[in-house]
């Protein structure tokens, strides 16, 4: 801790430096989780390789800078390469930052893997309408195992670390359980009132693993506040739509009960998961404060 201690002093840069750079590099991978994960591929072999076929040298998979110095395109052929790469690569990089800025070194690693599941469950759910089972299933097990060692994750202190071990792991088996039941018992009611699936089974198990690194109340408020940005997301690219005549910039992916594509309106699927990941992201860097002061006094109402 000396040694940590006097590096932050002599160069407060170097730490925030290495959590960019970290974060970039993740943010590289998580692009190849992105897009292999869904279609059953391995995410470690082959290496990165182009549309054409040709492997992807080192020089030219430099995060966010190769895109930059390439315009974006191939070396070997030279067919376009998504901005969503950088884009990805570059909010990797500035999550990571701001856990390290915000947080204790141990909470500030536990917060860069809660911040790569919820990019990678983002993404996916947007481009297929699933959220696989290695960032919920998984996601609650790593939320769980981090808890045991991070104490603080769940603000847990104590003189004897394996009792806020014990504790701080009871807290994210709870954020498991409250926040999967919530979106489960919501979707049967829904399902028997509407006479239709209203949510799929992803998104319950998706939130009991968020509930594993932010807890119940970081887990209620991902539930209702990803309702509350999801309703506010659909108003607005309604309103777009109405006034310009176009499809907002930012729209959510809509499909039809059938799963085929649909424009944005009632009666349709929409990725949830997307808005329960962002809010619990908005609970997890700030808003905790004042959400959990609220739980508080209701408990102590009760």
């Amino acid at each position: 801790m000396e040694y940590f201690n006097e590096i932050t002093r002599l160069a407060p840069w170097f730490f925030p430096l290495m959590a960019v750079l970290l974060g970039a590099c993740i943010g590289s991978f998580l692009n190849v989780c992105i897009y292999r994960i869904p279609q059953g591929e391995s995410v470690i072999s082959p290496g990165s390789h182009c549309g054409c076929g040709q492997p992807i040298a080192w020089y030219d998979n430099i995060p966010v800078l190769s895109w930059l110095i390439l315009r974006g395109r191939a070396r070997c052929c030279g067919r376009p390469f998504s901005f969503r790469y950088p884009a990805i690569e570059f909010l990797t990089a500035a999550l990571f930052l701001a856990c390290w800025l915000l947080f204790p070194p141990g909470k500030a690693g536990a917060g860069a893997v809660l911040c790569s599941i919820v990019i990678c469950a983002y993404f996916i759910d947007h481009d297929h309408m699933i959220i696989p089972d290695v960032f919920t299933i998984g996601g609650a097990a790593a939320g769980f195992f981090i808890s045991l060692a991070v104490p603080s994750l769940h603000g847990q202190t104590h003189d004897l670390f394996v009792v806020a071990s014990v504790r701080s792991g009871l807290a994210a088996v709870l954020g498991v359980f409250v926040g999967s039941s919530l979106v489960l018992w919501i979707a049967l009611f829904a399902e028997a009132i509407l006479k239709k699936e209203a949510m799929g089974f992803g998104d319950v198990k998706y939130l009991g693993a968020l509930g594993a690194f932010v807890g119940w109340k970081g887990a209620v408020f991902g539930l209702f506040g990803g309702a509350v940005l999801g309703c506010g997301w659909f108003i607005l690219s309604y309103l777009w739509k109405k006034i310009t005549g176009r499809t907002a910039p930012v729209a959510l992916r809509a499909e039809t009960p059938e799963g085929q594509p649909a424009e944005l309106g009632l009666g349709v699927h929409v990725p949830f998961g997307l808005m329960l990941g962002l809010a619990t992201l908005i609970y997890f860097f700030g808003l905790h404060r004042w959400v959990d002061a609220y739980f508080d006094s209701l408990t102590v109402l009760f």
